[in-house]
């Protein structure tokens, strides 16, 4: 499987995870880190499933940081 770059961000009520490179929204939470990427993890396949290795952009989109 082709491997996704995984923004995990932490906030008040939990974790956000949710990966580059794929066009649509994806996106994972937990409790935890390691449930947030889990989840964002079984909703790539998913969506890889419904939608198709096509949906996935060729080139991840580069990130400026500030």
């Amino acid at each position: 499987m082709k491997q996704f770059k995984i923004i995990v961000e932490k906030h008040p009520d939990g974790y956000v995870a949710y990966p580059l490179g794929i066009k649509g929204a994806v996106v994972g939470q937990g409790d935890t880190y390691e449930e947030a990427l889990a989840d964002v993890n079984s909703a790539i396949r998913c969506y890889i499933e419904i939608f198709g290795k096509e949906m996935l952009e060729d080139d991840p989109p580069a990130i400026d940081y500030y």
